[in-house]
Order: C-alpha cells, then structure tokens, then sequence
C-alpha cells in the first residue's frame, strides 16, 4: 500500500505510469505464475510424498527443481530479450512503446530470481515454514519504495529516470529474496545445490502437473494483463492521437492516457482483501490438503475443501459490498495527491468496483484449483483457465466500446465465476462434497448477513459523504465504515449461527461430523 500510495503521488494517471505498470507486470507475471501457482502448487504434493517415504530422494527432487526452473527461465529470459531487441529494432514506430519494451528488457531478468523464490517458498511451505516465503514481497516494496523515494526526493529526477531506478531495485530486490529463502533450508536439512536428477519419477510428475497449472492458477493474472495490453493498445495518447485508422474509417480510441494506471491502481485495492485473505487462506490449506491426499484420507480432504469453500464465501462476500461501499473515500485517501487529482479518484473508483464484482470468484479460483493440484489433476483448471482468457479477451474487446476501462475490469470479474462455477460442479461430483446441503446454509447466512451490513453501510455512508472534501475526513469515513459493517457482520452472523464465525475469529474447530 505504500508503495502504491508512493506510484500515485509522483505518476498519478499518466502516459508513465502506464508503461511502467505494464513493464513490471510482464516479468513479474512469473511470480504469479510461480509464487502462487504451477512451480509450487506441482513441487508440493509431490515433494510432501516423497519425504514422507525416502527423505533423500525428496532432498535430491527439491534441488533438481530449483536448478531445472532456473535454468529453464534463464533461456526465456535470454529468448525474450533477444525478441524485444529485435522487435524494437525492425517495428516499433512510437517512442512510447520503445520506452515500455526496454523498461521490460531491464527487469526481465528478475523472472529467473523469484521463480527460484517461488520455488524455495514452496519447499518452506512443505515443512509449514511461513514466514520468509510471506516477507519476500515485502522486500521487493522496500526496494521499489527506496529506489522511487531517493530518486525523486534526493536526487530530483525525472519520471522517465525514475522508473529506470526503480527497475534496478526490482533486480537486486530479486536477488536479496533469493537469498533469504535459502537461508532457513540447513533447519530442514535441506542443502540447495545445482542437480539434475530429472529422469526420476517423481520429477517427471512435477512437470507433467506443472504446465497445465501454469494456465489453471494464473487465469485471473492473464486477465488482468489481457486488460492492460487492451487498454494500452486503444488508449488516446499524444503520440498517437485520439483516432485510429481502420480499413479506411477513422475511429476514436475508446479510452484515453492513464487507463492502464486506472485498471492498476484499482487491481491493487481489490487484490488487498485476496491477497491478505483469500490467497493466503489457499496457501495455508495447500500442504493439508496434499498431505491428506498423499495419505488417501479421503474424510479429510473433502471436509478441507469444503470448509475453505465455506471460508471463502464467509468472507468475500461482504468484503465485494464493503469494498463498493469504501470505493470512493478509500481511493482518495490513499492515492490522492500529488499528481493524482480528485478526477482521477473518480476514474478508479468506478474500476475499482467494477473488479470488487468478481471477489467471490477471485477467492474461489484459489481455493478451488489447488484442490485440484492436491489430487494431482492439473487438466480441469487449465481447460477452463483457457476457457475464461479467450472469453474475457472477446468480453474485453466488446465492453471497451461502451463502457471504457470498467468494461475491462467487468470482464475479468465476470471470467473468474465462469471458471469457478465449473471447477465447483466438477469438484462436487469428484469428491462427493454435498455442497447442496454444506454450502446453501453458509452461503444463505452470509448474503443474509451481508445485506444487513450492506443496508446500513450505505445510510451511513449517505451521512458521511457530506464531511469536508480532506484525507483526514477520507480517512474518518473509511474507518467509521469498516468498523460499523465489520460490527454489523458479525453481530448477524452471530445471531445466525454463522459457524465460520467461530472457525475463522475464534479458531473454534467445527465438529468431526462437519
């Protein structure tokens, strides 16, 4: 958040933080793919088996896999910067889009350093060591915050040359998580050291899981960058100039500069309540439901899945209301000054609602997928990961029209239920979860509970709209709105005997029975 709230002051809705928002999104899609999705969600059930069976041989896989993704990302690496010189060299016109493709040129090497991290978090997690695979983030934000601050504070330099720093910091940033993560290994007797022990069997479940799981766990990622490209592509600029030519007809651009800075800066709101909640509730559950599979309790597993399906909906459902409640006095407060304007607030507030639509199934997608990775089926996910990325990119191309830059967060939110609602009706059947009699009775609590909240946030927001246009009084309406719907949720969840309340507040375990 501070390091957004630092992109705001100094950018705000420009040409600049469009491209950087895009450069920095193309290498670390790597970590959204490899931090929360194919290296580590195919490394763990497998590595978990095979220490629970020969402790040597899961020591000898975990170094093969840390050597073979570097090695194997080190050739992209080497491919994609050999393609964008090329591409830059023989058919970019606008000076614009050369400034992007060299930014990503800088900081792709930074795809070989986190997906070793993400990697080496999977192994922690395996041992359910969570604490340096949670810091690694933060020290990437220290990084961009440090590089952004001292370059613009110290040394008064310009957004163009800021954004260069920054991509600097992105690769020594890269570099201390690496470290960091080898650091607890010894504790686990874990040694990391090059190997290639890639004809084992255990090995070659991990890559047969691990490309399909690349699609599977990073549909919404896709997405979200599917958007960027869209708007990047028919945003008015400048250089450009407010139409295009198409067979002939001159048609205006249907966006303009600053929509992928829009579609940024609201992802970065919304994906705080899945970040902190739901990816974090779908790391946590990972290891016990691979556990519970290597061990064939089939009790276990399915009461896990249903319980974070439970979890899930528990908790995003009154966080989409809260966060459509929160939109406006929440965005201004946190990124409105300097160069961001109070047009500007409007231009995410509305985005921002628009992908606060999709929460539920944002939450699901993780949830839902890695209880698919547990049994070891990678196909499911990546057949309807392919399924939603071609619909959204249609949905995208079809809404911009009529609705700008919400129409692209729409799309993606609408996306994330299409492929949620069918990996759920296939994982009822597959694990024989009764999510009929399980879910309807959480689900009716917490709709019931959040509509209650919702009623009385939005009165109470009406009051609240009418104090002085300052960040303090942002700030009052924001806390004041939190805290009274948060009361108002779990007073009626109480009242309801909403049994999440209990699993999730208070830690109460739920009844064999379920």
């Amino acid at each position: 958040m501070v390091r957004d709230i630092l992109f705001s002051h100094f950018f705000g809705l420009t040409g600049m933080m469009d491209i950087w928002s895009i450069a920095f999104k193309i290498p670390n899609l790597s970590r959204r793919i490899f931090g929360e999705g194919a290296a580590a969600s195919s490394l763990i059930p497998v590595y978990s088996e095979e220490l629970a069976n020969n402790p040597k041989s899961a020591s000898d896989l975990a170094r093969t896999v840390v050597t073979v993704v570097f090695v194997m990302l080190a050739g992209i690496v080497v491919l994609g910067e050999i393609g964008i010189w090329y591409y830059c060299k023989f058919h970019v016109e606008l000076n614009e889009t050369r400034q992007m493709l060299t930014l990503t040129a800088l900081m792709l090497p930074y795809m070989c350093l986190i997906c070793t991290v993400a990697v080496l978090a999977g192994l922690l997690n395996a041992h359910r060591h969570f604490a340096m695979p949670a810091a690694a983030p933060i020290i990437l934000n220290v990084f961009i915050i440090g590089t952004m601050c001292v370059s613009a504070w110290l040394f008064k330099a310009s957004a163009g040359v800021m954004i260069i720093v920054m991509a600097i910091g992105v690769l020594i940033a890269g570099l201390t998580q690496m470290i960091l993560q080898l650091l607890p290994m010894s504790k686990y007797g874990l040694v990391i050291y090059p190997a290639w022990h890639v004809k084992t069997a255990a090995f070659k479940r991990i890559m047969f899981l691990m490309g399909p799981m690349i699609l599977g766990l990073t549909v919404t990622q896709l997405n979200t960058l599917a958007d960027d490209v869209v708007a990047k592509t028919l945003s008015a600029t400048v250089e450009k100039g407010d139409f295009f030519e198409w067979f002939g007809r001159q048609i205006a651009y249907p966006v303009t500069e600053g929509s992928v800075a829009s579609l940024y800066f609201s992802q970065r709101l919304y994906q705080f309540p899945l970040g902190v909640l739901g990816i974090s509730l779908a790391t946590a559950i990972f290891p016990v439901l691979s556990t519970a599979a290597a061990e064939n309790n089939q009790k276990l597993l399915s009461q896990t899945i249903r319980q974070g399906i439970q979890a899930a909906f528990f908790v995003a459902i009154p966080a989409t209301v809260g966060l459509v409640l929160v939109a406006r006095p929440l965005t201004a407060l946190i990124y409105q000054h300097g160069e961001f304007t109070v047009n500007d607030t409007s231009r995410v507030q509305i985005v921002l609602v628009a992908y606060s639509l999709g929460l539920c199934g944002y939450f699901l997608q993780q949830l839902v997928t890695r209880a698919f990775y547990s049994v070891k089926d990678s196909k499911w996910p990546a057949r309807t990961a392919v399924i939603a990325v071609i619909i959204n990119v249609f949905l995208n191309l079809t809404l911009i029209w009529k609705m700008g830059v919400c129409g692209l967060a729409l799309a993606t939110a609408i996306c994330s239920y299409i492929q949620a609602a069918i990996l759920l009706v296939i994982l009822n059947k597959k694990f024989d979860l009764a999510l009929k009699y399980h879910l309807w009775p959480i689900l009716m609590k917490s709709a019931a509970g959040t509509v209650v909240m919702g009623i009385i946030g939005y009165f109470t927001g009406r009051v609240l709209v009418k104090l002085p246009d300052h960040w303090g009084f942002d700030l009052l309406h924001v806390a004041i709105l939190v805290l009274i719907c948060a009361g108002i949720y779990t007073l009626v969840a109480r009242l309801l005997g909403n049994e999440m309340l209990g699993l999730l507040i208070k830690g109460r375990k739920t009844p064999k029975n379920g």
